[in-house]
């Protein structure tokens, strides 16, 4: 009788604990932000080869692939991101950034040392049949011109094709070793609106003799508030924030100009072209009632996270075997935050999923200097990965 498969379990990673959280804390000392993961990338390059991975680095500037072949078969590719933020950790911990002003705020330490724990498991065990690539991918974090956009046309898909594609980010709000799905669109697309007004400056008890970029700005920031509110259809989900307006030296004299940024979030294209529409046109309507001109620089960022149902619910389908139906929320909420790993989903069939960092004091948010990721889902994120690419290839 032929011996019943043995898929990766959370206990079978628990020996490399402590190497796991020596590299993932020596990630997180070190943060590299976009297109600048020189040292992630070795470290990630060198560990792979040591396991007996195919490496081809340089994958769109900065990213990395390590490919491992057992027998024939299908294949499957899975996505790690490595970028940090600009930001200054202020944690107090003792493996914080040693770089001012760049850390691992968003958990990509974590990401890479889950997939790099899997790849050890994977090389050593040998339990599949078919081709694994691992995408270690550089600048999640631009915004535009992402490290997902590099690689793919970098021919991400030709050189390292895979049958299905998957990823994953940590979820604070949720309790380690939860996992987050949802099919369909789940990650909002996200775009970038540069707006820079000019008026004419003079000096603060003469007002009249000049026009102020500062209150065409106030204008515009409440005339926007309109946009998601009476003409996007209430049944639609559509984000405006004005997240950066800069204007102004002094408080006696009035400037010649001010710049304002916006972050766009939606989830249909026909939202998406109707916000562009009406941004512009208001806030050039806006401008002219005073008259301020404005010149407006609207830039396409990431697109929806849209999950195939059939990757999804086999994504799905190994985390309630892994951790059981109790750590597994099947049908999430969709969320605002947006997602380069969709260039990516456009490629190929894939699932995007998110796992539990921590709730309340232990879920502190990403983007925030408090941040850090939690350790204790290194097994079971090395694990899933592991079972995923076992499963998916037997």
């Amino acid at each position: 009788m032929k011996a019943e498969l043995h898929y990766c379990e959370v206990d079978d990673l628990r020996p490399q604990i402590p190497e796991l959280t020596r590299i993932r804390q020596h990630i997180h000392q070190h943060p590299e932000m976009a297109y600048e993961e020189i040292q992630t990338a070795r470290l990630v390059a060198d560990k792979l080869r040591g396991w007996g991975f195919a490496v081809t680095e340089g994958v769109g500037e900065t990213g990395v692939v390590g490919t491992l072949t057992v027998g024939s078969g299908k294949s499957i590719g899975i996505r790690a991101d490595m970028d940090a933020l600009p930001l200054t950790e202020q944690t107090g911990l003792p493996y914080a950034s040693v770089y001012q002003g760049k850390m691992h705020a968003c958990g990509h330490d974590g990401h890479t040392t889950m997939l790099l724990g899997a790849a050890e498991y994977l090389a050593r065990t040998r339990n599949f049949n078919g081709t694994v690539h691992l995408y270690f991918q550089p600048a999640e974090e631009k915004g535009f011109d992402s490290g997902a956009q590099r690689m793919v046309k970098d021919g991400l898909f030709e050189r390292f094709p895979c049958d299905a594609v998957f990823g994953l980010h940590n979820h604070p709000g949720e309790a380690p070793g939860t996992f987050v799905f949802r099919r369909g669109p789940f990650m909002s697309a996200s775009d970038k609106v540069a707006i820079t007004l000019k008026g004419v400056g003079g000096h603060a008890a003469r007002p009249h003799l000049t026009v102020d970029p500062i209150v065409v700005a106030s204008s515009i920031v409440m005339a926007l508030q309109t946009i998601v509110a009476r003409n996007i259809n209430p049944v639609e989900t559509a984000v405006v924030t004005v997240g950066l307006l800069q204007a102004g030296v002094a408080n006696n004299v009035i400037s010649n100009s001010a710049y304002m940024e916006l972050s766009i979030r939606s989830f249909s294209t026909q939202v998406r072209q109707q916000l562009q529409e009406r941004i512009e046109a208001l806030v050039h309507a806006q401008a002219a009632s005073y008259g301020a001109t404005a010149e407006i620089d609207y830039m396409a960022g990431y697109p929806v996270i849209d999950n195939d149902d059939a990757e999804t619910e086999f994504a799905l389908q190994v985390a309630r075997e892994l951790v059981g139906d109790e750590q597994v929320i099947a049908h999430a909420d969709q969320l605002m935050s947006s997602e380069d790993f969709a260039y990516m989903l456009e490629q190929r069939p894939g699932c995007f999923l998110r796992l539990g960092n921590g709730v309340g004091e232990d879920g502190c948010m990403v983007h925030n200097p408090a941040y850090d990721f939690n350790d204790k889902n290194l097994p079971i994120g090395a694990a899933y990965w592991a079972r995923l690419v076992e499963r998916y290839l037997n």
